[in-house]
């Protein structure tokens, strides 16, 4: 596999696991929380966890295709996290907005409304 195809899959996977916390109910991922849904802490939580898993697959595929890690300063991990901001706006938006508004136009069309 090429550098070029290796990176544009690593930045699907990062895309969908941007999104992970915010679209699935568990708890990282096996653990059902008692109080139903989980809160936005969770969902942060998670997101940060899933960056971190990220950038240790991001090196792993840099030493293997270079053969050693480049040196990196704060603006590019100020970079990368804003990067997996913007990659994690689909799934905080379905969460936090989309998600109550399909579930009250649920509700109006079962009423027959």
């Amino acid at each position: 596999m090429s550098l070029t195809t290796a990176s544009i899959i690593l930045i699907i996977v990062a895309f969908i696991a941007a999104n992970l916390p915010w679209i699935n109910e568990r708890f990282l991922f096996f653990i059902r929380l008692e109080e139903g849904a989980k809160s936005a802490w969770h969902c942060l939580f998670e997101w940060l966890i899933l960056y971190f898993i990220m950038g240790g697959v991001a090196l792993g595929l840099e030493q293997k295709a270079m053969g050693q890690l480049h040196a990196q300063d704060w603006e590019f991990y100020a970079v990368t996290v804003s990067l997996f901001m913007v990659f994690a706006l689909p799934g905080f938006v379905y969460r936090f907005d989309l998600k109550g508004h399909l579930k009250k136009a649920r509700l109006r069309h079962s009423r027959g409304h």
